[in-house]
Formats: structure tokens, C-alpha cells, sequence
């Protein structure tokens, strides 16, 4: 309580006590005990009241002991199962030590692909991404004192590389480097690079890189052979100081169907880990290829993403047009992209209206809507000439095809220009607009079917930002792109709408990524969410049949195969109490890319430790790691003072006895007869 706070309840006390004394003894001529007690009530009513402005306050301080985090981070993947006692050992050290429970706060967590909380170790994760679980550690622990004790061999396979990270370097690292640390002579493809379509009659690339880690003088055969026959044959030589070559060549698509490539390495003499010496890849040999013409006069970051974006699925091309262009330029287009027409594109609307090509109209600022209405039947649009930021909203109920895996939740807004949108002929709206939080039921991007006739627009420019966002979010393209591949794939086919769809990859590179998903409608093409839908497989090879059911997620039917082995199989999807079925085949590569790594990377560990003020430590060295942990003042416990400013009464507690004080004093004034 302050000095001034002091001051004025001695003030109100003074106060208090000299109007009583001039109301109760001041030319009064009574007196006795009646008279002071009565005076005593009307003080206790005066003080009350002005302890009641005074409202007088004091400072509680609450004081907290905060101890440093101790995050123990460890590896999950396969590659460290034959460590797993050194891990649990390690953990179990930390656990155990009374010093550092009580000087830290431990929190557990694993990681193999993404990272998990708490200690439950399988040591089964197909993949490594030490980059991905710091940087998730960093936006828990962002405003803590915490430090890391990572528990792993180093060696990531998934992600970017941690070793230049610096980014997410917040933390000191004390890297626990565990598996084997002996080199060992070793030769292996490291990576291949093919296109996944190729078409007839042409050649497609096949790009090798192999790596060697050895001191001596080495020649081995590097071999690619196409259904078991050798179609390529080239001996590399290595030596301690040429560990790696890059091997080009071109391959001859005879035949449309899957090829399986398989890319092997010679081994050494003395090697141990052969796992690494072959690599699968199937390239798909195809006679067709959709051509998409996108068509602008104007140059704006769109036109290159949406490029980009379609021609990431190699069976596609887009070429960027004139609007003016020779009418003979559009014969081979399967897809027109119109990016904001204007009066110019009119030749090319009479040309797509006489040929009914399917088309995908993109609108904003520079759009032409008088002539945009004019020229097309499918919508039209009545402009207020005001732009607007326009936010996407998807539509769950949207079922053409499967959207599921994309969202646009955290998108920036397109530009756009207010107005009423009214589509006209048989239409699915896709995405919906949100402005200023407000969600409008008004369409942003919607398709049309009439016939086998499909067009589609999008009223807003920037979708540019949309895929950098996607970038930003999850560190690739892939989600974007696919959208609008499924999108194009739609709008470049004529084909009739089918009750019966399936999406599948042809060649998945490890079975934990195998899954077949399907859309089935009814009779009505309304989306059937009680069909009972089954998958039979057959394994080419073996000729074993197995039969899964496809489980409802949502807007479509999904069958998980992960624990299918590696392998050819053939399937057919069927509809139970309906003649309607689908079938296909793909490919389960025999690839365990933790297999590849056959020794612990503890210089990029020691590199980590370095650049993050940390330290490199050995299963052996589990009580040298404790020491330096307690001996280190960057991770002593924090006292926290906590000032809570507390009112010294209760106003509640004043009322009442100002209360009582006055109901008492006119009690006893009216049972002496006094006024």
C-alpha cells in the first residue's frame, strides 16, 4: 500500500471523527453511554463510506520457480532398430537421474516422417525427418529456456536438410550420434531421375546418380534392364577423390503399357550394404498427349503458374497463345484456358462454340464482362465496378471428382469485382466467395457439362498466390497441382460422367504409400454414402487374391494397402448389388530408403551440435551428457514474480456494516424517543 493511500484513510478517519464530534457533542447537551454509542455508529457509517471512495489497494506478489525444458528427441525410423538398446538406455539415464529432474523439465517425443509426442518407440517409420520435428519443437518452444537431446544416426530422407537449417537453430542441440560409426567401402545409386510418362516412338531420359565412399581405386557396371533384359550397360570408376558420377541416357518406348526399369551397381568385393546397389522405377509408355492452349494478351504471374502447375503431370503440355492467333493453331488443342477475354477472343469463342471444345474461362480486373456475357451462354455476371478481395471456400458437397486432399483454408484472397453471378444450364460450383468473413453463396469457381461439352470459370485473377501458399505450407507444390490437374483432366476429357470413378497412382515406391480411392453415385448421380464397395487384388507374380472393402471417408471410398508387399498387382473394384465395375493394375516398388544408409552420419551431427552451441555425444558417453547438462548456467531455474494488485476490502463487506451501523443507530434513537 502506498504512502498517499496511507495518508487518506488517516484523513478519512479525521473526517469521520469531526463530523461526529459536531452532529453528537458540539451545543448538544446530552450525553451518557447512549450518546456515545450512538456517535461510535455514526462513525463506523462515515468511515465506510469514505474507505468506499478511498478504495484502498495493495501489491501480492506470488513467486514461481520455472525449471528449463529438456525436450529428449528420438529417432523412430527403421534404420536405428539395431540401436534401439542404446536409445532406451539413453532416455532411461536422463529418466532417472535425480540432478536432472530437478533442474529440468524432460518432455519426450519421437519422429520418423512427422513428429510424435511421447516415448513409444516401434523403430518401423519408412522415412526421416530430423528437419521437420525440429522445426515443429521450435513453434512449441519458441518463448521457453529449453534445450534438445536428439537421439538419432543422422541420416534424413525426407525433408530439407537439417544441416542448413540455421533458421531452426533457436535451441542448443546435444545430437546423441547412435548405430554404427565405422566407415565401410560402399558403392550405390543414390537417386534416378525418369519422367513417369513417356510416349510411343519416342525416346524418354534416365538419369543415374551413383556414389562410392572408399579410399581405393574402384570400376564397377552400372546396368538398367527393361522386363529383365539389359537395355543399357556402362562401367563407372571411383577414387577417394571422385566419389560420384552422373550417367545420362535414352531409352526407346516400343510399346505403350507399364515398363519396369531396374537400375543396378555393380557391388565391391568386400561391401556389406547391398541393399542400395539396385532402384526401381516404371515409366508408363503412352499414345496420346493432352495439348492445352492458354490463351491471354495480357502478361500476368498466373499464365506462368498455372503452366507450372499443369505441366508438373509430364502428359500434358500448355502453350501460351494470342488470342489472334491462325485458326489452324487451335486443331490440336484439347483444353482452351481463356485468361481474362476481352473483345478480342472473339474469333476464338465462334471457333470453340462451332467445334464444342471444352474451355476453362478465368476472370478479373482487365475481363471484358459486357462481352463476356455477350459471347457465351454459360453464366453471367453483373459487375458494381468495385474490386474486392474475394477468399475461396470449398465445397464439401462437390463429388465430380475428389477434392479432399486440398484446401483453401489459409489461401490469400483473389481479386475480384463485386456483383451478382448467375450460372445458367446444368452447373457444379466448386469453390464458393467469402468477403470481409461473410460467406456469400455466391460461386468463384464453377464447372459446366452440356453433352459431352465441359467449360468451366474461375471469377478472380492471383491464383499465383494460392500456389506459393501452398509452397509456404507444406513445402511443396504438390497439393496445388494436383488440384488443378484433377480439374484439367476433367475439363480436357469428353467423355459421359461416369457412376463409377477411381484414383489411383500406377507405381507407388514402398507399400506405406499405396492406397485406391472411389467415387460412386447413384442412378440419380447424386453421391452414394451406403454402397458397399469391395477391392479384389491379385498379385501378378504369385496369382494370391486377397479382397479389401473400401471404407467411406467423406466424399468418396478408400482402401488402405499398406501391408501389401512389393510387387505387380491387378484389381477391380466392384459395386455390390450393381453391375458396375472398374479395374486397373499398378506397382509396389521393392525401395526401403532407410535401408540405403548403412553407417551413422555423426559429422552432420557434430555440425549440428556445433552450429547450435550444443554438443556431440556416444551411447558410452550418457553420464558425461548429464554432467554437462548440470554444469551448464544457461539452463539454472527461473524464479517468476507474479504482482497481483488486490483490493485491501470488500465493498460488500463495507455495505453491510454500513448498514447494520445505520439500522442499529435509528433502532436505538427510536426506542429512547430521540428525533
Amino acid at each position: 500500500m502506498n504512502t498517499q493511500t496511507i495518508l487518506l484513510i488517516i484523513l478519512a478517519v479525521i473526517v469521520s471523527l469531526a463530523l461526529v464530534l459536531f452532529q453528537y457533542f458540539y451545543k448538544n447537551k446530552r450525553s451518557g453511554k447512549l450518546n456515545i454509542v450512538l456517535s461510535f455508529l455514526r462513525f463506523i457509517t462515515f468511515f465506510c463510506g469514505f474507505l468506499l471512495l478511498i478504495n484502498p489497494k495493495f501489491t501480492k506478489n506470488e513467486y514461481t520457480t520455472e525449471k528449463a525444458n529438456l525436450i529428449v528427441l528420438a529417432d523412430n525410423s527403421s534404420s536405428v532398430a539395431s540401436a534401439k538398446s542404446a536409445i532406451h538406455q539413453t532416455i532411461k539415464s536422463l529418466e532417472q537421474s535425480d540432478e536432472i529432474i530437478k533442474r529440468f523439465a524432460i518432455e519426450k517425443y519421437s519422429f520418423g516422417s512427422f513428429l510424435k509426442e511421447g516415448d513409444s518407440l516401434s523403430f518401423q517409420d519408412k522415412n526421416t525427418n530430423i528437419s521437420q520435428a525440429l522445426s515443429a519443437l521450435k513453434d512449441v518452444y519458441s518463448t521457453t529456456n529449453s534445450t534438445i537431446v536428439l537421439i538419432s544416426d543422422g541420416n534424413q530422407t525426407l525433408g530439407r536438410d537439417y544441416d542448413f537449417q540455421n533458421e531452426q537453430h533457436q535451441f542448443p542441440i546435444y545430437p546423441i550420434a547412435v548405430g554404427d560409426t565405422t566407415r565401410y567401402e560402399d558403392v550405390a545409386i543414390s537417386q534416378v531421375n525418369t519422367n513417369r510418362y513417356a510416349f510411343l516412338k519416342n525416346k524418354y531420359p534416365v538419369q543415374i546418380y551413383v556414389s562410392y565412399s572408399g579410399q581405393d581405386d574402384v570400376s564397377v557396371p552400372v546396368r538398367i534392364s527393361l522386363n529383365e533384359k539389359n537395355v543399357f550397360r556402362q562401367t563407372v570408376s571411383f577414387s577417394s577423390t571422385n566419389s560420384s558420377e552422373v550417367i545420362n541416357t535414352l531409352l526407346d518406348a516400343n510399346s505403350i503399357g507399364s515398363k519396369s526399369l531396374r537400375i543396378s551397381v555393380g557391388s565391391l568385393d568386400n561391401e556389406r550394404n547391398t541393399a542400395n546397389n539396385n532402384r526401381e522405377v516404371v515409366v508408363d509408355v503412352i499414345d496420346e498427349k493432352t495439348s492445352i492452349a492458354l490463351v491471354s494478351n495480357i502478361v500476368h504471374p498466373d499464365i506462368g503458374a498455372l503452366k507450372k502447375s499443369i505441366e508438373s503431370n509430364g502428359q500434358r503440355s500448355v502453350s501460351i497463345k494470342n488470342p489472334k492467333a491462325d485458326l489452324e493453331e487451335w486443331e490440336e488443342v484439347d483444353l482452351f484456358i481463356l485468361y481474362q477475354p476481352n473483345a478480342t477472343f472473339k474469333g476464338l469463342f465462334d471457333y470453340i462454340e462451332n467445334k464444342k471444345a471444352n474451355s476453362f474461362t478465368i476472370t478479373g480486373p482487365k475481363t471484358d464482362r459486357n462481352f463476356l456475357n455477350r459471347i457465351q451462354k454459360g453464366f453471367t455476371k453483373n459487375s458494381y465496378n468495385q474490386e474486392e478481395e474475394v477468399f475461396g471456400v470449398l465445397n464439401s458437397g462437390f463429388s465430380l471428382f475428389n477434392t479432399l486432399d486440398f484446401s483453401v483454408e489459409e489461401f490469400p484472397p483473389l481479386q475480384s469485382s463485386l456483383g451478382d453471378v448467375v450460372l445458367h444450364g446444368k452447373n457444379d460450383v466448386l469453390l464458393t466467395q467469402r468477403i470481409r468473413g461473410v460467406d456469400l453463396n455466391q460461386p468463384l469457381l464453377a464447372v459446366f457439362e452440356e453433352g459431352q461439352k465441359r467449360d468451366a470459370v474461375l471469377f478472380g485473377e492471383n491464383i499465383w498466390k494460392w500456389r506459393m501458399q501452398n509452397y509456404r505450407n507444406t513445402q511443396s507444390f504438390k497439393n496445388f497441382d494436383d488440384f488443378i490437374g484433377k480439374l484439367t483432366f476433367y475439363l480436357a476429357s469428353n467423355k459421359s460422367r461416369e457412376r463409377l470413378s477411381l484414383n489411383y497412382e500406377n507405381v507407388y515406391s514402398g507399400s506405406n504409400e499405396a492406397r485406391i480411392s472411389a467415387t460412386y453415385f447413384d442412378k440419380t448421380f447424386v453421391f452414394d454414402a451406403n454402397a458397399e464397395i469391395t477391392l479384389k487384388l491379385q498379385n501378378s507374380e504369385s496369382k494370391k487374391t486377397s479382397e479389401v472393402p473400401m471404407l467411406l471417408r467423406g466424399s468418396y471410398y478408400e482402401a488402405d494397402l499398406s501391408n501389401l508387399s512389393a510387387g505387380k498387382y491387378d484389381f477391380s473394384v466392384a459395386v455390390k448389388k450393381e453391375n458396375l465395375s472398374k479395374s486397373g493394375s499398378f506397382t509396389i516398388l521393392d525401395f526401403d530408403v532407410e535401408k540405403q544408409f548403412l553407417s551413422t552420419n555423426y559429422e552432420k551431427l557434430q555440425r549440428l551440435a556445433q552450429n547450435t552451441s550444443g554438443r556431440l555425444f556416444y551411447p558410452n558417453q550418457n553420464q558425461d551428457l548429464i554432467q554437462d547438462l548440470l554444469s551448464d548456467d544457461r539452463y539454472l531455474p527461473t524464479q517468476k514474480n507474479k504482482q497481483n494488485v488486490v483490493s485491501l476490502i470488500d465493498y460488500r463487506l463495507l455495505l453491510g456494516l454500513m448498514v447494520i451501523a445505520l439500522a442499529t443507530e435509528w433502532f436505538l434513537r427510536k426506542y429512547n424517543g430521540l428525533t
